[in-house]
């Protein structure tokens, strides 16, 4: 057994796991989070599927990817390049060799480096070589042909043998960064309870990768990432699609409502309905509808009917349910709609992230129609947006669109646990029988400007709503100066929201030479770089939007501390041309990437600092 010649303590390290789509990709790369998350360490992941359900076995286009982000201090995003990256073919190499560190580690498994195989990833011969990795410290393991080895007495058929491979790997990289195996080996037996010899085969193909990595000489140092100091409490790690899902329970709950969910599934946002739907035993009503449009409008029903009542999909599916947003608009009935946004436009590149469907969300449907639109930022706090969307929704009697992303759907990081007496109260405004004053649907809380709500089936409250303008009364009107009064009262509604929009918030220096701006997902992207530039003495400052509309009403004077703006986001210019709309006074520089991917570092850093030397 080879000695362990030297150990090396990093605040962080990137490592990417990366094979065919049916190679237990995200299983691996979420195996070593939780391990990771067990010992204290900070982490951020992202998950990264192959567009097609199932592409070529072996191609490029069917390379599936799981990349995790782990370190001693905070950390903010899954990381540019990888430390580490562990291939399971050579279609894995082709589609992540510009993401690997110079100097950093290639696992891959030899037995896969068939010629047919090196010919479908678009090689001739050698990939190392093609791609110029020689630099890197290469790992070539005969992982495919040693899990043969290692199980051949436990009587299992050949496929069900190579399906432990992941796990050989696995084990190669827990002796890498010295992390113990427990927790695995306590997944398996919990998973595979009624299976005990599939249990068996993946505890000791788990075993074997450590055991081979130690007698590789190559595979010395290893890495020593101590734990994060973090706040204590409970946690759990959790991607973004479920944190969503956690919210939207808890705002019920403290709402004294019942939760339902419409919806209709789709990439990524399907496992929003997933969570839900395995939730009846808090309470949630679920139904998978046959379409998007009837997903939005049961959830309609159920608003109507006294729920707290959400629908949740992508952009195409935004799309289809606009005409029933504006039906709740006119009605002026509480739902939530969560757009988990990915690259279009169409069908598009359905399991990468973008930030397009901004527009769509503030403008996209017929008539003077406004709605709330609020954004999270990291896969954690879409627990409070959710949780801040259904109390909005509620507490206004408005519509609310929350947008997130297809990064932050399903990546994750660390999530403590919050205590349900620390989050606020929720009060709907409901309606009361007043003597025998008869009720009008669309009188108003003088304040908010929000109608009362009518639960049907309440004596003495009847009343009907719908799509045709209305009188304060509820009776159709045709009226033109009741219409334009109806709309602007909709509007200001909208617009009142924002006495509860917590103030802009400035992370680093309060005023300076260059502001940078974004909204939503890019956050953690944006926070590392800017601070990475202020370790470099750099006057620059980020300030993140997720009140979108209506916007915070500290913008203009956080404006006007900045010689320079610059917005960044995922698209070609949605937030800076709203922002060129409401605050016209400002110049706005732009850093632009839609290529289905998240920012890199690098991406923000060069070209702020190229705006920083032209200044």
């Amino acid at each position: 057994m080879a000695k362990k010649t030297k150990v090396l303590e990093r605040e962080a390290v990137v490592i990417r796991f990366s094979g065919d789509s049916g190679d237990g990709m995200q299983l691996t790369g979420t195996l070593f989070s939780d391990t990771a998350a067990l010992f204290g360490n900070d982490i951020s992941t992202f998950p990264d599927y192959p567009a097609e359900i199932r592409a070529p076995q072996g191609t490029v286009g069917g390379v599936s990817g799981f990349q995790v982000h782990l370190g001693h201090s905070e950390i903010n995003m899954p990381g540019d390049f990888s430390d580490v990256l562990v291939a399971m073919n050579p279609a894995a190499v082709k589609a992540n060799a510009r993401w690997i560190k110079p100097g950093g580690t290639l696992i891959y498994d030899a037995d896969n480096f068939t010629d047919k195989n090196i010919e479908k990833a678009g090689y001739e011969k050698d990939p190392v070589q093609e791609e110029k990795l020689d630099a890197c410290n290469i790992i070539a393991a005969p992982i495919s042909s040693m899990v043969k080895e290692a199980l051949k007495d436990l009587g299992l058929d050949p496929k069900n043998v190579l399906r432990t491979k992941n796990m050989f790997a696995l084990g190669m990289v827990y002796w890498l960064f010295d992390r113990k195996l427990d927790y695995t080996e306590e997944y398996f037996d919990k998973k595979f309870k009624s299976k005990p010899v599939i249990a068996e085969a993946n505890k000791i193909a788990l075993r074997s990768g450590y055991y081979y990595a130690e007698t590789i000489e190559a595979l010395t140092p290893v890495y020593k990432i101590l734990p994060a100091d973090i706040a204590s409490g409970t946690y759990r790690n959790i991607s973004g699609n479920a944190a969503t899902a956690w919210g939207l329970m808890a705002a019920a709950e403290k709402a004294g409502l019942k939760l339902f969910i419409g919806s209709y599934p789709i990439t990524p946002a399907t496992s929003i309905l997933e969570e839900l739907a395995a939730r009846k035993d808090l309470g949630v009503k679920s139904f998978q509808a046959e379409d998007e449009i009837a997903g939005i409008c049961t959830a309609l029903g159920a608003s109507f009917a006294g729920n707290l009542a959400v629908t949740s999909t992508s952009g195409p599916g935004l799309a289809l349910k606009s005409e029933a947003i504006g039906l709740a608009v006119m009605a002026e009935l509480p739902i939530v709609v969560i757009n988990v946004q990915r690259g279009g436009p169409s069908t598009g590149l359905p399991t990468k992230t973008e930030q397009a469907d901004l527009m769509q969300a503030i403008y996209g449907r017929n008539g003077e129609c406004p709605v709330v639109v609020i954004a999270s930022s990291t896969p954690s706090d879409c627990f409070h947006f959710a949780f801040e969307a259904a109390r909005i929704a509620l507490e206004h009697m408005t519509p609310v669109l929350l947008l997130t992303d297809s990064y932050l759907a399903n990546g994750m990081e660390p999530w403590r646990i919050p205590q349900m007496k620390d989050l606020p109260e929720i009060r709907p405004p409901y309606a009361v029988k007043n003597g025998d004053q008869p009720y009008y649907p669309y009188k108003r809380d003088e304040k908010k400007l929000s109608r009362f709500w009518a639960i049907p089936g309440t004596p003495g409250l009847e009343h009907r709503i719908g799509g045709l303008e209305k009188t304060d009364k509820g009776t159709v009107s045709y009226v033109p100066e009741n219409h334009e009064y109806m709309v602007k009262l909709r509007a200001e509604k909208v617009a009142r929201v924002v006495s509860e929009v917590p103030d802009l918030k400035i992370e680093g220096a309060p005023e300076g030479e260059l502001l940078v701006i974004g909204w939503g997902g890019s956050y953690g992207y944006l926070i590392t770089a800017v601070r990475e530039m202020q370790a470099e003495g750099r006057k620059v400052s980020l300030v993140n939007f997720n009140y979108l509309n209506p916007m915070p009403s500290n913008v203009r004077d956080v404006f006007n501390r900045f010689k320079t703006l610059v917005v960044c986001e995922l698209n070609l210019g949605q937030f800076a041309n709203y922002l060129r709309m409401n605050f016209q006074e400002f110049s706005y520089e732009q850093i632009n990437k839609v290529q289905g991917i998240p920012f890199t570092i690098n991406d923000i850093k060069e070209k702020c600092i190229k705006l920083l030397e032209e200044k």
